[in-house]
Order: structure tokens, then sequence, then C-alpha cells
């Protein structure tokens, strides 16, 4: 039995944030029913490079149970007060306010349900200046200030993938399982309320405390880190660059002694502590790459390796995909789809005895009919 087995949770959800923390849910066996609106969630259409499907959507919704209402009629909103009824937790995250027009606000629904779990996720919250602004991922990413800490000098770039979504994602996930052990301590539902800005503000502050009380923000430095050096990128010879990470001095001494062979580097009045080889961090790589170049890349990374050195190659994500780890340890495994059998990731947490659900990922109302039959609806009815 997976541990959420005899949780249910409906879900108005689209886009990112929301089916990232309900597929979550599915994925520790709770059932999880997807409203979508007529056409569908619109991220089913973001591409259509997996066989003809979005690759995000195959990535945020297996496991779940699809199905297609129109809020904006009487009778879908009836169908989807009776699916409240019954659930344990309600997951939305629809544009600011649409919720309470629709009349499932979350006040509303905990005044008629006491045990609800409610969850909404917005940009910004739900009162405030910025309350009815809206928000994507980009933006999000510009508002809590990690462009400004992200790319080089000249060029503020966007993380590569979803970062603001998924954060929110992560905690509305992490915080409804919260609600879900205090419910069984209380047998009272809570309204839990998640904003974009607030959880990528939480994975920002680093950078906002050094810049608190550091007296200056930190800077965009590729792939180097702004306050730790050496770590980052060195170019070895020719197009290859290797990455390593040095973390304390006792791992600078070993560096210089076992990979450079230059001893007499570590104790250099100007790279002899992590804050003054940052503040001369160029004349650092000219002499490490220096080195690097004499040694040849194979002899880089063996040294690094014998010395306990972190370090990393830039891999494709071609590469990924068939990375010697992953298949080590079985990560990838096959699920369903409407366009057939499909490779997956499996969830990252591990558990000696606990497995995983793996199930299918919805064609858009597949399970419209069976639900509406189960909670003793008309199907007729709605889709008129």
């Amino acid at each position: 039995m997976l541990p959420l087995e005899g949780i249910t949770v409906v879900s108005l959800e689209q886009a990112v944030a929301a089916p990232f923390a309900t597929r979550q849910l599915a994925d520790l066996g709770a059932r999880v029913i997807k409203v979508e609106r007529p056409g569908g969630d619109f991220a089913r259409k973001y591409d259509t490079t997996v066989h003809g499907i979005s690759s995000i959507f195959v990535w945020l919704n297996r496991s779940k149970e699809s199905i297609e209402l129109d809020l904006k009629e009487e009778a879908g909103r009836a169908a989807l007060e009776k699916l409240i009824s019954k659930a344990d937790v309600f997951v939305q995250n629809l544009a600011p306010g649409a919720v309470g027009r629709l009349g499932f606000s979350p006040e509303e629904l905990r005044r008629k349900y006491p045990q609800l779990i409610t969850c909404g996720i917005s940009g910004y919250g739900t009162d405030g200046p910025y309350k009815d602004k809206k928000a994507y991922d980009l933006l999000i990413q510009c508002e809590a200030g990690l462009m400004s800490v992200t790319g080089t000098e000249d060029t503020p770039s966007r993380a590569g993938i979803s970062i603001a979504d998924i954060a929110a994602g992560t905690y509305a996930y992490s915080g409804i399982l919260t609600a879900v052990i205090q419910r069984y301590k209380t047998n009272v539902g809570t309204d839990l309320e998640i904003s974009m800005l607030e959880a990528l503000g939480e994975w920002m502050n680093y950078p906002l405390l050094y810049a608190a009380y550091g007296g200056q923000e930190l800077k965009r430095t590729g792939a180097s880190h702004a306050g730790i050096y050496p770590y980052g990128p060195f170019q070895v010879d020719g197009e290859q660059t290797v990455f390593l990470a040095i973390q304390n001095d006792r791992e600078w001494l070993r560096f210089c002694e076992s990979v450079l062979g230059e001893p007499e580097l570590a104790v250099d009045p100007r790279f002899e502590s992590n804050s003054v080889r940052v503040k001369n961090s160029a004349e650092l790589k000219g002499a490490i790459e220096k080195s690097f170049k004499l040694l040849g890349m194979h002899e880089v990374e063996t040294r690094l390796e014998e010395a306990g050195i972190a370090n990393a190659e830039m891999k494709s994500i071609k590469d990924v995909l068939k990375h010697p780890q992953l298949l080590h340890r079985n990560r990838w495994q096959e699920i369903d789809s409407p366009v057939g059998k499909l490779q997956s990731l499996i969830p990252p947490a591990t558990f000696k005895d606990i497995g995983t659900k793996m199930g299918a990922v919805p064609a858009l109302g597949q399970h419209t009919e069976a639900i509406l039959k189960e909670f003793g609806l008309v199907a007729e009815e709605i889709e008129t």
C-alpha cells in the first residue's frame, strides 16, 4: 500500500506549478482527479515533441484522471462541487480571483467541508499591491531577483527550466503533506496558500542576505560561483572544459599540491584564503588553466579524482538520457500515454520499502464519463 492511498485530490490546474505538486501526490498513491477546461490544460499544447504531445504535459501529469468540465456553465460548477464534496484536498492555480468568482473560494469551501484541505497557488499571493498582477515563470524570476544573479556580467539570463513554477509546486506538495498529517491529529482541514514569488524568494535567501549584510550584491558570473573560487569551468585544451569546486582551504591546498603540482600557489598572499581568491580570480584562473593545458584533459580528470576534488563534465541533454549513473540505478521506467509507451524518470525520493506509482498520462477527458457516473452525475447533462 502506498502512503497516500485513500487520499483523493481534486485539482483545478494548468501549466506547471499545481500539476507538479499533484503529480508528486499521485506518485505516492493519491487519487488525483485533474479538472480541465474545454480544450484542456493549455500545457497540453506547449509543444508536440513526444510523439505529438507536449513534453511538459507528459512530465507533470502521469498517474492522473482527466475530467473535462465547462465551469462557465452551472452544470459544470455543480459537478465540480460534487467532486470537491468527496475530496480530501482541493488544489487550484487559476488566475487571481478566478476561483472565488466561480464560487469555490477557500472560505466558502471550508465552511461547507471543515475537513477539506485547500491549496491555492498564485504568482504573488492573495493580497498586496501585486495580487492581481499576472505571473509567469520568467516574470517571477525577474521580480525575485534571480535574473540579477544569473547569466554573465553583460547579460542577465533566465534559468533554463521553470524554476519559479517548480519551487511553488514543491512547497505546495510539502505543504499539502503537512496539512494531511495535521488533519490526522485534529480531524480538521486547513487553507494553504503558496505564491511563486515567496517560493522563489526562499531559494534566493543566500544572495538576499549577502546583499543586506555584505553591502553589495552578488555579481553575475556565468557558470562560476560569485562567492567561492575556484568554483566553475576551466579550459584544459582546445574545446575541452572541466568543472571543479573547491569548498575550503584544505581542498585548496590539496588541489595545489596534488593536481597542479604547485604547492607554493596555496600560500601565495593573492590566493591563500577564499576571499582573496575571489578578489583575484582572473589571475588565478590564468594560472590554473596554464597548468591544465600542460597536463591535458585525461590527466586533469585523473588527478582531480585521485585528490578527491569535486569535478564534472558538462553533459548535453542527450548525454543525460544515457547517463551511466542513472542507468545503473534503474531510474528510467516505462509509463503509458495516449501515444504509447514512454520513458520517464522515477521520483528522486528512494524508499527502502515504499514504492511509487508510475501510471499513465491521461488523454483529455479520458475519465469524464466514468467519474461522473461514479459520483452519481449524468454525463449528458454536464456536456450540454
